[in-house]
């Protein structure tokens, strides 16, 4: 019987690292980026550009607002059924593929807000409403409690959602702008139907490409998608090792693996970076204890990461730079910090920032 090669924690993290663009800075352009991880977190508004300009040699905040404003980036509901930025060519295949995922957690969510209410019928009555123009949450749960007055609006409002391929239109998505969510049918605001029947395959192989070497469990975290053992198992050409714990990891056949002394330099995360979230088993990007301070309930904090791994928290607010270490780091390491964070603030607009260092604690607050 043939061994599969075991990676150790090191040659995961530099490996994943390397497919994340951050062990050095890409010369890709920002779409190319976005391609590469497939999707971008977009729960917070201005997440998503940090998390490019971490991993781009050149990128302002414009490139990503070109994108999004010419349709070519688009922000809805996809991975885990939470917001993300992906590619518009991607997004007509990904969409039909996570539709059960929102379907799933609408029920949960919604469904006993919902007896009585047909889903179908719900779906294609907002369909209606959002043929050739752009509405927000409150004026299609509005426009439905007209069919469904005695039904809770806030559940009409989420459920038109989850059951019907919406974008948020700019400004929406643009970095800095808040305000009410506009939502706009997907196939109309790209100009063609989304694909009918993608394989699964196909997210699992660009999972792969962006994050692995990886379980079956890693690829259902990521992807908010069960049941994949199976697909996985039959997909020809794809790599097996296993990690010291015994776990099999599964890979592209071509895909190289980086070097375990690779250097790695510090480099800042966003709000909710899906290198955070993209595994069950987190080991390779931080310990038990830490991924505890990180992820807490629904919120990802804005992490650090040091030598590779999450070395602490950070927050940017009013001018300051708050900077957590969850371990006392080197001075060499500190002034590495201080100097990516002033790029950081820089990027952000900050100008002449503030860097303050924070001791372990609750320094920073969820957004």
């Amino acid at each position: 019987m043939t061994q599969t090669p075991e990676l150790g924690l090191r040659v995961l993290n530099r490996t994943t690292l390397e497919r994340q663009l951050l062990l050095n800075r890409s010369g890709m352009s920002a779409a190319q980026a976005v391609e590469r991880l497939v999707a971008v977190q977009g729960q917070e508004i201005d997440a998503p550009y940090i998390g490019l300009w971490t991993r781009l040699a050149s990128f302002t905040q414009d490139d990503l607002a070109s994108l999004l404003y010419g349709r070519q980036v688009v922000r809805g509901s996809l991975l885990r059924g939470t917001q993300h930025l992906t590619l518009a060519d991607d997004y007509v295949w990904i969409r039909p593929l996570v539709q059960v995922i929102l379907s799933r957690t609408r029920q949960a969510a919604f469904g006993r807000l919902m007896r009585g209410v047909d889903v179908a019928e719900l779906a294609e009555l907002a369909r209606g409403h959002l043929a050739g123009r752009t509405l927000t949450r409150p004026q299609i749960r509005d426009l439905l409690r007209e069919r469904w007055p005695e039904v809770d609006p806030t559940a009409l409002g989420w459920s038109a959602q989850a059951m019907l391929p919406v974008v948020h239109t700019p400004p929406n998505g643009i970095w800095g702008k808040g305000g009410p969510t506009p939502f706009t049918l997907a196939e109309e605001w790209l100009g063609r139907p989304l694909e009918p029947a993608p394989a699964v395959e196909r997210l699992v192989a660009r999972y792969l490409a962006a994050f692995g070497p990886a379980s079956v469990m890693d690829v259902q975290m990521w992807s908010g998608l069960t049941r994949l053992r199976g697909v996985m198992e039959a997909m020809p050409g794809l790599r097996r090792y296993h990690d010291i714990s015994g776990r099999v990891l599964y890979d592209l056949a071509d895909a190289p693996l980086a070097d375990a002394d690779t250097p790695a330099p510090v480099r800042f995360l966003p709000w909710f970076d899906n290198l955070i979230v993209a595994f069950a088993d987190r080991s390779r990007m931080m310990t038990a204890e830490q991924r505890k301070a990180v992820c807490v309930g629904a919120v990802v904090y804005p992490t650090f990461l040091v030598d590779g791994t999450v070395g602490g928290v950070w927050d940017l607010k009013d001018g300051v730079l708050t900077l957590e270490p969850f371990r006392a780091l080197p001075d060499e390491v500190m002034g590495e910090l201080a100097a990516e964070g002033a790029r950081l603030m820089a990027f952000a607009g900050v100008g002449e920032g503030e860097i303050v260092w924070s001791s372990p604690g609750s320094s920073v607050t969820a957004p």
